[in-house]
């Protein structure tokens, strides 16, 4: 990669997660563009670009950052609500990425090498690693739905949808445990998982809910095994 869109990340990242203290962020959220807090973050960002280089000449590289950072930030801070921050911190930083990224073609002519996704193997591992999300999700809610006992696991006091990101998450490290051959890792999770999982399931002594999670733990663990292990095939 090149050093000079790596330096232009690393300020970024300086100046978003490091330098900004929640309350700033609180301070933008409420004043919105009156906030004195959105322009100091700003200027932040403009001196990180002359530290990250260890010059001036940079000039017209930093100014346009902060330009369009400030845009950026003014127009999220002008449509956030609370029940749109999240999607908007997404979107906020997808949006700085990319203005980095234009900024150093425009500067320094940079271009990114996408010959990658040409390759069938890029597609086969970005197929593989989305049927372990939300598909493998419902496939699994589909087989074992007749198991499913009175007492369900997501009762009020467990996090809302949090057994269907939990699964999601463990078959995603399975998937890169087993292409990057760290098979013990894939034991090291079960074994983790069982600890914490069966530990809260001994004190209801309940044995159809133990049976179902234990179901829906080997289940999971399967499919994103032997879907890991086909995509290796194949690219082998």
């Amino acid at each position: 990669m090149d050093i000079y869109l790596i330096k232009l990340i690393l300020a970024h990242l300086i100046g978003d997660f490091f330098l900004q203290p929640n309350a700033w962020v609180k301070d933008k959220e409420r004043k919105k563009l009156k906030s004195g807090k959105l322009y100091l973050h700003v200027m932040i960002h403009v001196a990180l670009i002359f530290i990250v280089f260890l010059s001036f000449d940079v000039w017209k590289t930093a100014l346009t950052i902060g330009v369009i950072h400030l845009i950026i930030d003014a127009l999220k801070s002008i449509f956030q609500t609370q029940k749109n921050a999240r999607i908007l911190f997404f979107v906020d930083q997808v949006l700085h990425f990319s203005s980095i990224v234009a900024v150093w073609h425009l500067f320094y002519n940079g271009s990114l090498n996408i010959v990658f996704f040409n390759n069938p193997h890029t597609w086969l591992l970005i197929s593989g690693a989305l049927f372990l999300t939300l598909p493998t999700s419902i496939i699994m809610k589909v087989i074992i739905a007749k198991w499913i006992p009175d007492n369900q696991p997501d009762s009020p006091k467990s996090l809302e949808n949090a057994g269907k990101y939990i699964g999601i998450l463990e078959r995603t490290l399975i998937f890169l445990f087993i292409l990057t051959n760290h098979f013990e890792a894939v034991g090291f999770l079960l074994a983790a998982k069982s600890i914490f999982r069966f530990g809260d399931l001994k004190e209801k002594h309940d044995l159809k809910l133990t049976e179902y999670v234990l179901i829906g733990t080997l289940l999971s663990f399967g499919i994103a095994i032997v879907t890991a292990m086909l995509i290796q095939m194949f690219i082998a």
